[in-house]
């Protein structure tokens, strides 16, 4: 793995969603609804007391009628192959402890979006629903992952292949880090999409199925995030 990436960001993540939404004049709920996400958890990130896992980031940019790259710069996917001690490591603000490395390439017709999770004990992602599907699979330590209410514990070597628009959410209860791979049919990345008009134009939505309003009852804990779900 290489050095970790350094971010520059000139304002916080949190504030600079908020002055997107507040320009738009979109309503917490609104941009909640449309990233299948809860109120709760959008303010926490607003305020700089959550911070979005990288699937979470693009519900929320697209909901704003953004792209993810305004908020958070990726490594490219310009090429096929990823060598494991040259991919840079890097996290979405504020620090959580947990990063990633992208380990999927981009080109015409892909839809897989993958990466490496480095999740630290405790750490636990924001409930969320969203399009397409996803697959996890346990390189080392152990998590809890659970899915419309119904908890797995997967430990090294283990998976789970899911449809995203039911609601799910994980978190690391061992006592290391857990390290995961995880592909998902979502552009994370914004690598196939465009930005798309706020919720007010009609866009900005969760699938069919997805139910946003309830993705999440707001009781995240400071510290949430997500192993890129």
């Amino acid at each position: 793995m290489a050095e970790a990436w350094e971010q520059g960001a000139p304002l916080p993540l949190g504030q600079r969603l908020r002055e997107r939404r507040r320009s738009l004049g979109l309503t917490l709920r609104e941009v909640a609804d449309g990233a299948g996400l809860s109120v709760g958890f959008i303010s926490q990130v607003e305020r700089g007391l959550a911070a979005p896992s990288i699937s979470s980031l693009a519900g929320i940019s697209r909901a704003l009628g953004a792209h993810v790259a305004e908020f958070l710069a990726q490594p490219k996917g310009d090429v096929p192959v990823t060598l494991h001690d040259k991919r840079p490591l890097y996290s979405v603000e504020p620090p959580t402890g947990l990063r990633y490395e992208r380990i999927s390439a981009s080109f015409p017709g892909s839809v897989l979006s993958s990466v490496i999770t480095h999740e630290p004990p405790g750490y636990r992602s924001e409930p969320i629903r969203h399009e397409g599907e996803e697959l996890f699979f346990i390189l080392a330590g152990e998590i809890t992952v659970e899915i419309e209410n119904e908890r797995t514990i997967l430990k090294a070597g283990d998976s789970i292949h899911f449809a995203s628009a039911r609601r799910h959410s994980a978190w690391n209860h061992g006592a290391s880090t857990a390290v995961v791979l995880h592909v998902c049919t979502m552009d994370v990345f914004g690598d196939r999409e465009h930005p798309r008009p706020p919720p007010g134009n009609g866009a900005g939505s969760v699938p069919p199925g997805a139910d946003a309003g309830v993705a999440g009852a707001g009781t995240h804990p400071p510290t949430t995030g997500g192993p890129g779900t």
